[in-house]
C-alpha cells in the first residue's frame, strides 16, 4: 500500500531521547527540510525507567531544537502505531548509528508496517561525528562526572550536571 502525498508530508521520529543527543539534533535538522512537519514523539516508557521524567525530556527537546521551524515535540504514552495514526503521519524516521542498530531496527520497522501499512519507516544515519553518541553513554559519563558538552545541547548538559550532582555528593 502507498502512503498518500498528505500523510507522507507528516513524519513522526520517535524515541525515549533520554536525554536528546546532537546526534538526535543532527537526524532531526537534516530529516525537517524532508517533511512539511516534523513530530519528535518522546515516548513516556517507563519500563525503561528514563532518568529523566517524560516533561524534562520534552523541555530539553524543545530547548534543543527550537531553531527548527517545522519540528514539533510532543510526549505519548501509547502505542506508536496508535499515536501514528492519531496524528496521521506517513512516515516514521528512525536513526541507524551503526550496523549493530540495523536488526533490531528492521525487527520494528517490520512489526509496524504490520500494525500501520500506511506509514513506511525511513532510516537516516548520523554525520560521521555523532555515530558514536548514544543517550545511555551520555548519561554514564555525566554519571562518573565526565564533560558532556560535546555530546549534548548546553541544557541538557546543564540538566545531567544537576541530575548527578546529587549523586556525587552522597558518595
Amino acid at each position: 500500500m502507498s502512503v498518500s502525498s498528505s500523510r507522507a508530508r507528516l513524519a513522526v521520529y520517535p524515541g525515549t531521547f533520554d536525554p536528546i543527543t546532537n546526534g538526535h539534533i543532527d537526524l532531526v535538522s537534516r530529516a525537517a527540510p524532508l517533511f512539511d512537519h516534523l513530530v519528535v514523539a518522546i515516548a513516556d516508557s517507563q519500563t525503561k525507567g528514563p532518568s529523566f521524567g517524560l516533561d524534562e525530556r520534552i523541555d530539553m527537546a524543545r530547548e534543543a531544537l527550537g531553531g527548527i521551524r517545522n519540528v514539533e515535540v510532543r510526549g505519548f504514552s501509547t502505542l506508536l502505531a496508535n499515536f501514528v495514526n492519531e496524528i496521521g503521519a506517513g512516515v516514521i524516521l528512525r536513526g541507524l548509528r551503526a550496523v549493530s542498530d540495523f536488526e533490531y531496527e528492521f525487527q520494528l520497522a517490520s512489526m509496524n508496517r504490520h500494525l500501520i501499512p500506511e506509514a513506511e519507516t525511513l532510516f537516516l544515519t548520523p554525520a560521521e561525528q555523532y555515530s558514536f553518541i548514544s543517550s545511555s553513554l551520555v548519561r554514564e559519563i555525566a554519571r562518573l562526572g565526565g564533560d558532556v558538552s560535546g555530546f549534548v545541547h548546553p541544557v541538557v548538559q546543564q540538566a545531567l550536571r544537576r541530575r548527578w550532582s546529587h549523586q556525587a555528593e552522597n558518595r
